[in-house]
């Protein structure tokens, strides 16, 4: 089956995509924001890159540091827009299915170019806040709504965004909720401490457009007793949140850290030392990081929008649910139940590793995957 997809440049879609490596499908690829470069990690896709400009003129990069609104105003005439390069694309290698990754930048861009190719089926993968978010924009939701009644098949990191989907006009086949990147490799094992050995208390600091970082620092606050003990981490700190941490002056903390501009791997061995790991935001969809704790044995507390999270977290069980993520008395109460009892951490912990992690498991993910494409192409060929 040959299978263009349309994505950002992201990790979560090229270890998507190597879920299809040494399948039986010709697979493309078009960036849509054009990073400019190939991709090695995904080296066997045919990839579309350098179709963004017309002309590469001479002195273009001094225009756009001397006279950057001159420079804007012939980038306007100078750029393709993303339908033409797919249209193109269609033309040339004439696919079985088009998949694009996030309805804003892969999908309402090419909606007319799919319209008139009705006979091309066409898969939407939804990530995050493509849907439970954006549904409350009026310019978005016009697209929302214009795009799901043409999409024939999707893939969600979430049930809950397929019932969004079935609100605003998919009638399509749903295939599934799998993490945004596929599966996992379980590589970091030896990195897994005992509960009891464990120490950190792990944050994620990500406030900005849909984070609330800064709630769970408040919650915090008055607990220097229950913490003594404890090491508080933070990752992934946006400007933001940097900003707060210095007017609050929480670095003077003995116990206060930040590690930013972590790769993956070293997020991972960190949860694996990390008792408890905090996730909170008023928007997403099924948290990645969540997952890498139950991977890592980390015990989850996590916000709970749109009721996602609780598709993974039985509240009180195999982690706590955060369900106002604003409310600092109430994150701070939860934040305590889980201190108070280790016992309990460790339950459901075992829980964790137990039931949740191999569901994960990138092999296991993969090959159901893997079977959806090979549904799709049975399907393809009864037509």
């Amino acid at each position: 089956m040959k299978i263009l997809m349309v994505s950002m440049f992201a990790n979560h879609f090229f270890n998507w995509t190597n879920q299809l490596r040494n399948s039986d499908h010709e697979v493309h690829w078009i960036d849509v924001f054009d990073n400019g470069s190939e991709v090695p990690i995904i080296g066997w896709v045919d990839q579309t890159i350098g179709w963004k400009r017309r002309y590469d003129f001479p002195g273009r990069q001094t225009l756009k540091k001397r006279i950057p609104f001159l420079n804007k105003v012939l980038e306007n005439f100078n750029e393709r827009e993303l339908s033409e390069i797919v249209e193109k694309k269609i033309r040339e290698i004439n696919p079985d299915v088009v998949q694009s990754f996030v309805l804003f930048s892969s999908c309402a861009p090419i909606l007319e170019v799919m319209n008139k190719n009705p006979h091309i089926k066409w898969i939407y993968s939804a990530w995050g806040n493509d849907l439970f978010y954006f549904q409350n924009e009026p310019d978005y939701l016009r697209d929302i709504k214009a795009v799901l009644p043409r999409i024939n098949y999707m893939f969600a990191d979430c049930r809950r965004d397929y019932d969004i989907a079935k609100m605003y006009g998919f009638r399509g086949e749903f295939l599934g909720a799998y993490p945004g990147g596929g599966g996992y490799d379980f590589d970091f094992e030896e990195d897994i401490l005992p509960v009891r050995e464990r120490k950190i208390i792990l944050i994620k600091g990500y406030q900005k457009l849909f984070g609330e970082c800064i709630k769970v620092f408040q919650s915090l606050e008055g607990l220097e007793e229950e913490l003594r003990d404890y090491q508080i981490v933070v990752f992934g700190a946006d400007e933001v949140t940097l900003d707060y941490i210095e007017k609050h002056k929480l670095r003077e903390k003995k116990n206060f850290s930040i590690q930013n501009g972590l790769g993956r791997a070293e997020v991972m061995k960190l949860m694996g030392k990390s008792l408890i790991y905090i996730g909170n935001s008023v928007s997403d969809g099924t948290p990645n990081t969540m997952l890498e704790a139950f991977i890592m044995g980390a015990f989850p507390i996590q916000s709970n929008p749109g009721r996602v999270t609780e598709e993974w977290i039985t509240n009180g069980v195999n982690g706590l649910l955060i369900p106002d993520p604003l409310d600092v008395e109430e994150i701070r109460q939860i934040i305590l139940k889980a201190l108070n009892n280790l016992d309990f951490i460790e339950k459901a912990v075992e829980y964790n590793f137990e039931i949740k992690k191999p569901q994960l498991e990138r092999t296991k993910v993969t090959k159901e995957v893997l079977e959806k494409y090979a549904l799709i192409e049975t399907e393809l060929e009864k037509i």
